[in-house]
């Protein structure tokens, strides 16, 4: 039973990094209707700066901020490229995200090299009341992005641009009516995914080592749970994310480390087809 929670809280913690990722293709999506295939770059990024920055001799929490905000940087400056002209239509943007994520290899390379980065996370451990040893920093992980969740609703229900983030997402033509300009709400939403992979990252690295390649796991995995809610729902990226990290866990604890991304992909498909499926149910009964 301990082993069984053990790897429970493990997965959760895996599952917040990727709802982390999920959440800013969510942002990005529902205002812009572009698929940000550079997210999950932002989190290597992120991750190789911390490494790099801590490295230098600069402290923990700096080094680490620091990075965050080098990942938000990215995700603005890929923004300015993806949609910052006019007129650009989302299929193009995804196809110059695609592209911003393969030169970022190159930089990535130049900057870091291509052997795999990490760093301590929090030290220690805690024992659970049934006897599951975890470490300190897989409550680390699990805790920020509870907070960061609950600061993105009040950030959207309670400023105001927030609420422009919202009132695009809902209606772009209206928005523009009301006199929000859609192409800045749209940068803003790069800016945010920017810094939701940036913080994925530096959770993530002191987990699982990082290196110039690791953004196409972390997009899979991040794009999996986006579409669990539509690419429009957080609260169901959420849910899917969890469900990704602990079936990936679970499977590597149990004896099929070498399968654990493909048995996760294919459990989430059949949860996806299974939603699908009474959705459609759902509205022949309605029909």
């Amino acid at each position: 039973m301990s082993e069984f929670l053990t790897y429970l809280v493990n997965g959760l913690a895996v599952g917040c990094g990727i709802a982390l990722i999920a959440s800013g293709l969510v942002a990005i999506h529902r205002v812009t209707g572009v698929v940000n295939f550079a997210q999950g770059t932002f989190a290597v990024i992120a991750g190789l700066s911390a490494s790099w920055l801590l490295g230098a001799g600069l402290p923990h929490g700096a080094a680490e901020l620091a990075a965050v905000l080098i990942a938000a940087a990215a995700g603005l400056l890929t923004g300015l490229v993806a949609i910052g002209r006019r007129g650009t239509a989302p299929q193009s943007s995804l196809i110059i995200t695609l592209g911003v994520a393969v030169l970022a290899y190159a930089v990535e390379i130049v900057a870091w090299g291509d052997q795999p980065r990490s760093f301590p996370g929090l030290p220690g451990s805690v024992t659970l009341p049934g006897g599951a040893e975890i470490q300190r920093h897989h409550l680390l992980v699990v805790a920020a992005t509870a907070a960061t969740f609950v600061l993105l609703t009040l950030f959207f229900e309670r400023t105001y641009p927030g609420k422009a983030l919202s009132a695009c997402a809902s209606n772009p033509y209206a928005a523009r009516v009301i006199g929000i300009d859609v192409t800045r709400m749209g940068l803003l939403a790069f800016l945010l995914g920017g810094l939701l992979g940036g913080l994925a990252g530096v959770l993530v690295t002191p987990l699982r080592p990082i290196s110039f390649d690791t953004d196409v796991l972390l997009m899979v995995n991040g794009f999996a749970a986006a579409v669990f809610g539509a690419l429009r729902r957080p609260g169901l990226a959420l849910a899917g994310a969890l469900l990704l990290g602990v079936a990936e866990t679970l499977a590597a604890g149990y004896g099929y480390a070498a399968y654990q991304t493909e048995i996760a992909l294919g459990f989430m498909l059949v949860v996806m087809v299974v939603q699908a499926s009474r959705r459609a149910t759902i509205h022949e009964e309605a029909v």
